[in-house]
């Protein structure tokens, strides 16, 4: 392979723009952290306030084609990478295309059943490459990305989750596949390996942002992970960035958020990083039991509380892109005409 595609591609690199990239860029500087398709919906909505986005997801998918692949080629799982660089696609007629190839699973009798070919185009890079965050910047300025994804550690993870079985004995559960699978109460989660190295330039790009976005998603999969990996933790309390979080619409009628209540969400955030400091949170009124009492858990931690319908209006669980990104863009502006609010903090 020539010299030339060896490395990320950077602005300063002198490499060309492709159709449907942008160049310049306007406002906020925003980091994303999650996975799956709770990062997906938080990134569809930040490309429509902010070209200053950086994704920084969860790399312990052991399930799919991701998991095929982590097994039989030893590489962090891709396919939550690719699903956040899907949703950072331009919606022209060059990203729109670009996200449904890398979208597209086969569909055969052979190995190449339910593969997303954005899976194996990653998973390729990285073999050229040798370097994960390199193969990401190639396939985000193929696609134009408007922002880059990045995974939270380079070294493939394992959840542990310690769960309550109605006989009252904890037991412990492998395996993110498993953990999001089960429908008895959560009690802790864990990495193995306990303490994997953050990847360097998602620590720069969190302290460098201006906001830090936290959920939805799968609770204890895709959004206490980050919250797990000791330098990212600590990049997160050091940084002057402020964070939000985005309350998931519904819990699952079977898996792990089932009987999940709007204000145990920041509860089990608290649980595990009790340092970490809220300044905002997002939720939707539909999918909240008690606005009073969830009320009263922001005003406990300081956090402004927007209620704002940021579902979509065909009744399913998903949020609309461009409610989501109203939302987020009145939290960063500061539009508090309907939220609930602590004292709040000065900057940090």
């Amino acid at each position: 392979m020539s010299a030339e595609v060896r490395g990320a591609p950077t602005p300063a690199s002198g490499v060309g723009p492709v159709p449907g990239a942008r160049s310049s860029h306007h406002g906020p500087a925003v980091v994303a952290c999650g996975g799956g398709h709770g990062v997906s919906a938080t990134l569809s909505a930040l490309r429509l306030m902010t070209d200053q986005i950086t994704a920084v997801v969860t790399v312990a998918d052991d399930g799919g084609s991701s998991g095929r692949l982590r097994d039989e080629l030893a590489v962090l799982p891709p396919g939550d990478l690719r699903m956040a660089l899907a949703a950072l696609c331009d919606d022209s007629d060059w990203g729109r295309t670009w996200r449904d190839v890398l979208q597209h699973r086969f569909a055969t009798d052979g190995p190449l059943d339910q593969h997303a070919l954005g899976n194996l185009l990653i998973v390729t890079l990285w073999e050229l490459l040798g370097d994960p965050v390199a193969g990401l910047d190639w396939v985000g300025r193929l696609l134009g990305a408007r922002g880059r994804v990045l995974p939270m550690t380079e070294v493939p993870l394992l959840i542990e989750a310690d769960v309550r079985r109605p006989s009252g004995v904890l037991e412990t559960v492998r395996g993110q596949s498993a953990v999001a699978r089960t429908t008895d109460p959560i009690v802790h989660v864990r990495l193995v390996p306990s303490d994997p190295p953050a990847c360097p330039q998602a620590v720069e790009a969190v302290e460098r942002a201006q906001w830090v976005v936290l959920g939805p998603g799968s609770w204890y999969t895709s959004v206490l992970p980050h919250l797990l990996v000791p330098d990212l933790r600590a990049a997160l309390h050091r940084s002057p960035a402020r964070v939000v979080v985005v309350l998931n619409l519904s819990p699952e009628e079977h898996g792990e958020t089932a009987g999940l209540r709007a204000e145990d969400y920041l509860s089990v955030l608290h649980d595990h990083a009790p340092e970490l400091a809220v300044d905002a949170v997002i939720a939707d009124p539909r999918a909240v039991e008690d606005v009073s009492r969830l009320a009263a858990h922001c005003e406990a931690r300081d956090a402004r509380l927007l209620l704002r319908q940021v579902g979509r209006s065909d009744g399913t669980a998903r949020h609309d892109p461009l409610r989501l990104a109203a939302a987020l863009r009145d939290v960063v502006e500061g539009v508090l005409g309907d939220v609930h609010t602590g004292a709040g903090r000065p900057r940090r």
